[in-house]
Order: structure tokens, then sequence, then C-alpha cells
């Protein structure tokens, strides 16, 4: 057997080589990075792959040659290797180097793993404990076993453990917190790709998700990931397997694999699997949304392995495509083509993109996403938002360029999330903050914009809803203009997308909004700086330090009453804040009235919140359920939090 990795180096370059023609899955291919070598340092020149070589055995030695595909001009796309028992020579872009034989793993990664106090990291699953495919071979499987059946060299650091002394009952986290830890993380990586990543076991997201991929922007896209133990813990055999799963799931995003149904937006774009992709039998597919069979039938057809497609990336994926902190995820640019209405649609769904009828110059631009049914009842998921990634939204520019949103926290919500739709319940209602994510600001200029969404329906239908004119309107003056500055900066469009952080990364941001309400609080966009201050003031703050513990900062409730009523007097006076966003800034604001001492006066912004929403003429139907929240969130203030 010939496959593995080899490297070698020719004066000042050094080749990294990867042979992948026989072994466990081969994919037929060769493929390389190239690296120049200059005193103590080394910098990256290059990848190139090998597609279909031609393999030759001649006795004790073996010539693999084909055409390469080179992400630079290479001279000549030949290339030529001969091995004579782990060693030979190797011709590339008209240079020969003397390789030799490195390891069976095509690629070797550092993991390092921290865990929460309290939660138990995943060990180790058998994988004939339940019942499987018939032609997958039982065995004893952990993350870096699965990454190794994939060619990928998983090295394990010593495991960290960070003390929650000082953290109380509290341990659920939620973006902010979150995005703070893993920056604190990578102050100490380098700004560069580089095969190291991270993954914190944390107890449970605010959201209930089970597990989170980061993709800052900067230099620090997919370097990290997070899974939640409450949503995963348990002995049983199927709570050790789905745990295998949800591990194995993030750290492949930080590989720059998409999920399943998500290929066709990479680019350059991938093809689908069957059903849309919902019938891949991979790490990167839900169980629950697997078709045909939902998560019975997954389970009882999956291998326990990435598919062939998911393979080649991993092996020969381009250097900055697939290392960590290189190319964004999805790889390559976000332009995208406006999505396509199927030419027959029988889903009996339907999907809406709503706005208001303009944005100030440097507004958080805000969106209501609306799926309806059209006529019988219908089934479905209701992971409607589009930081769960069932839903994408497409931005066309006032140039006519089009760019996909893209969230920072990419949201896995792995589980079924079922909801019927019928005259009961018609329609499901999600509100989206799309003015910034992974790629900065997309509404950055005065002009008219169109927002197109994409729904992936549970049965793998796509439903696409018609584009919304998004209206940014032009400064009318010196404080108009002035105030744009102060909303547009990139640690600004963060914050907005937190709702708020503590963290010292974004101490410009904050400084931002502090001047914004100082300086323009008349200003009628000083109500959203009000907005996320006070939800930040309103929150505790989990802050994960450089020597690995928690530092909880508590809440300010009376700092959150006094930035929240400013941001409901003004919102409710006008039409700056969408409905479903003064909802929720509302109930925080019953919230802290509650934690400061002063119940009566939490029950009352309640019946506020009902008689305001009362007054707009809003549905019946949703009115109704503003009502159930308004009576939820009164039991929950002398509940446990």
């Amino acid at each position: 057997m010939i496959s593995g990795l080899y490297q070698g180096q020719d004066g000042d370059t050094r080749l990294e080589l990867r042979i992948d023609v026989d072994g466990g899955r081969p994919t037929g291919r060769v493929s390389g990075d190239l690296f120049s070598v200059a005193g103590a340092t080394t910098a990256y020149t290059g990848s190139f792959v090998v597609h279909a070589p031609a393999v030759l055995a001649e006795g004790s030695r073996t010539r693999v040659t084909g055409r390469g595909a080179f992400t630079f001009d290479a001279g000549t796309s030949d290339v030529s290797v001969t091995l004579t028992a782990g060693s030979g020579t190797a011709k590339v872009a008209g240079r020969t180097y003397r390789v030799a034989f490195v390891s069976p793993h095509f690629r070797q990664v550092l993991l390092e793993q921290d865990a929460v106090a309290g939660t138990v990291p995943f060990t180790a699953y058998h994988t004939g404990t339940l019942p499987g495919p018939s032609g997958s071979a039982p065995r004893e499987l952990g993350v870096a076993a699965a990454f190794a059946e994939a060619g990928v060299g998983l090295t394990v650091a010593e495991p960290g453990v960070i003390p929650v002394e000082g953290a109380g009952a509290d341990l659920t986290w939620d973006d902010a917190e979150l995005h703070h830890a893993m920056t604190q993380q990578f102050s100490r990586f380098g700004d560069a790709a580089a095969w190291r990543v991270w993954l914190l076991v944390a107890s449970r997201h605010v959201g209930g998700y089970r597990g989170i991929m980061f993709d800052h922007n900067g230099a620090h896209q997919r370097q990290g990931a997070a899974v939640f133990y409450d949503a995963i813990k348990g002995d049983t055999p199927q709570a050790r397997r789905a745990q295998l799963r949800t591990y194995v799931h993030e750290l492949g995003h930080a590989f720059n694999l998409l999920h399943s149904w998500q290929k066709h937006l990479a680019r350059p774009p991938q093809p689908l699997g069957p059903d849309g992709g919902f019938g891949d039998l991979s790490w990167m597919n839900y169980a629950h949304h697997y078709r045909p069979g939902g998560e019975a039938g997954y389970w009882a057809a999956f291998p326990f392995a990435f598919t062939e497609a998911e393979l080649v990336h991993l092996r020969h994926g381009f250097f900055h495509d697939v290392a960590m902190g290189a190319h964004a995820f999805g790889t390559g640019a976000a332009e995208v083509e406006p999505f396509e209405p199927p030419v027959e649609d029988h889903s009996g769904l339907r999907l809406e993109v709503r706005a208001k009828d303009w944005f100030g110059f440097g507004e958080p631009v805000v969106v209501e996403l609306k799926l309806s049914v059209t006529g019988e009842p219908r089934t479905t998921h209701g992971h409607l938002h589009p930081d769960t990634e069932f839903t994408q939204v497409a931005v066309t520019r006032p140039d006519g360029r089009t760019v996909l949103y893209r969230p920072m926290l990419r949201h896995c919500a792995d589980s079924a999330g079922e909801v019927r739709l019928d005259a009961a319940n018609p329609a499901l209602y999600r509100s989206a903050y799309i003015g910034h994510g992974r790629d900065g600001h997309h509404f950055q200029q005065p002009g008219e914009y169109h927002v197109r969404a994409q729904y992936a329906a549970a049965d793998g239908s796509r439903i696409v809803s018609a584009p919304c004119l998004v209206r940014v309107r032009y400064p009318a003056g010196v404080d108009d203009h002035r105030v744009a500055e102060l909303m547009l900066g990139e640690e600004q469009g963060v914050l907005f997308s937190l709702l708020g952080s503590d963290s010292p990364r974004l101490r410009s941001g904050n400084e931002a909004l502090d001047e914004l309400i100082d300086r323009y609080g008349g200003h009628p966009l000083s109500v959203y700086a009000r907005m996320v201050k006070g939800l930040n003031a309103e929150r505790g703050f989990k802050a994960l330090t450089v020597d690995r513990r928690l530092r909880v900062r508590p809440p300010d409730p009376a700092q959150g009453v006094e930035l929240l009523t400013a941001v409901t007097r003004e919102a409710g006076a006008g039409s700056l804040v969408d409905n479903i966003t003064l909802n929720m800034v509302l109930r925080r604001l019953a919230r802290a009235e509650a934690r400061r001492g002063a119940p009566d006066r939490a029950r009352a912004v309640l019946d506020r919140m009902v008689t305001l929403f009362e007054g707009r003429g809003i549905n019946p139907i949703v009115l109704g359920r503003i009502k159930r929240q308004a009576e939820q969130a009164k039991a929950a203030l002398t509940g446990p939090e």
C-alpha cells in the first residue's frame, strides 16, 4: 500500500503530498500543498489535485502520473510521482522533490478541548451496540477514530476543565458569551491558517441547540465549535451514539463541510445528494430530517462515515478551503445567484419576507419571515430563522451583486422541531436581523435592495419567497451621517448580531454606541443602541478568562430597566422596532423589573405589552400567542430562571 502523506523539499520550497489510490476507501486522487521556506518561516504558496491519476506498479516501484488542477500558474500541469519502499521523487510544477512517507493520515489536526465543570465529555461508542447497516463493520468509535477513518489524524490535546465557582445555577450560554469565550481562546491562536481547532463542551445553550460552529470574520473563521452537554447527555447506547454524531458533525463544519442540504450553496457549488441532500448518509446530515424514514431510517442505514464527496474535500480540498482560519465557511466568496422559484410547487407551503417601508442609513435591517399553509394542513419543522440554516437569505444590492447572509454562529438545530400548520395555526413567524453577518454589513449604502429567502421543508421541498424590497434612505443631514458612522462599524454589527456583549474585543463598538446615546440621544436610531446596551445590562454575562476560569458579571436590572423603558417608549410611539423584537424587549424589561424587586411593575409591563399589540390590529391568532407569552412570563417571574 502506498497511500498516505509524503513530504519533501527542493531548495526553498516544501511539498506536502497526498497519495490516495489504495487502502481504506481510496478516492483515486493525488493532491498536495506547496510552501515557501525562508529562514525560520514558512508560508503557503498553493495547492493542486490530480483527479484521475494513472497508477503503474513495476515490481517494488510504483509510478503515479496525471494532469493536475492548480491554484496558481504552474507552467506545466503534469504531475509525476515515483515511489519505492516509502520514498521516491515527485515532479510538480517543474520542480523535483525527494519525498518520504510521513503518515497514513492525509492531514494532521490538533484538537484542543475544554469542558465546563459538571459536563462529561464524550469518549467512545461501539457501533455494534445497536442495529445498523449490515455492511458497516462494528467497531469502537470515538471522535479521533471517526476522523482517522476519513484520513484525518486528529490529535487530542490534554483536555481542560473550566471551574464554575461563582457562576451560580445559571450555566446557560448565550451567543454573546460563546462569542467572547471563542475569541478569548482565539487570542492564543495565530492569525493564520492552521490545522488547529478548539471545542468547548458547555452545559446548555439558551436556544436549546445541540451544537454550534463559530465562523467569525477576519482570520478566525472555522477555528472553534461548541457542543451542549445538557442537550445530548445520557449513558444509553442511543445517547452515546447521538453524542458521537454531534461531536463529529460540529468539527466537520470546522473543516468547511456544509450541511448535507446546503452543498449547492458552496463556492464552487457541489451537487446535492438524494432528496435534495436530506437523503445523504453522512455525519453532516440531521438524523431527524433524513429521508426516507427519519431518525429510525437514518440510524438503520448510517455507516458512521462521511460521503465520498466529503472524503474528497477532507483529503484533497485546497489548503485554504479546508484549513482552519483560512477561507470562510462555504469556501471562497459569498456571491450567489438569487434563489429561483421552482417551476412546480405542490408543497402546500408559502414563504414570505416582509420589511417596513424604509430604513434609515445605518439602521439595523430586520426582516420578518412568514411560513404559512396554502391549503390542506401540512407538517414541517419550525426552524425558520436563518441562523439554523434551514432557511437561507440572499440580498441583491443596488449594484446588482447578490450575496448570501451567513451567520457568525451557526446553530445546529439537530431536532425534529415538528409543527403542524392548519386553520388553528396557519403560519410561523420569525424576526431576523440580516444587516450584519459573517461577511460584515450588507446594507452599507443607500438605495434599493431585494431580499429573497429559501426554506428547506421537512419533506425536502425548497420553498422560495418572492423578493422583498428593502429601501435604505439617503442621510438628510450631518447628524444622520455621523449616526450612520457610529452604527456601521464592524464591532457594532457584531454587537447587534449578539444583542450586546461585555467582550473586550468589542470595546470600541460599545464605546461607539455609548457616544451615539450620549451625543445623539434624540436621534431616532439611538433606540437601537439603547436596546443593545439595555438587553446586555439586563442579563448576566459569563466570561471565560485566559486561565480557563469563568468570571460572572451579575445582571444590572436598574440599567436594564432604564434603557429598555426608553426603547419601549420610543418603539411604542413609532415604527422603528419590529413587533417580534419589541415583544422580546418587553418581556426582558419585565424580567429586569422583577430582578430589581418590583414584581407588580413587571406584571404591568406584560399587561401593557398585550394592550400595545391589541392596538396594532394584530392577527387574532398571533394576538392569542402574545397573551399566552405574557401569562407564561408572569408565571416565570416567581419561578426559577
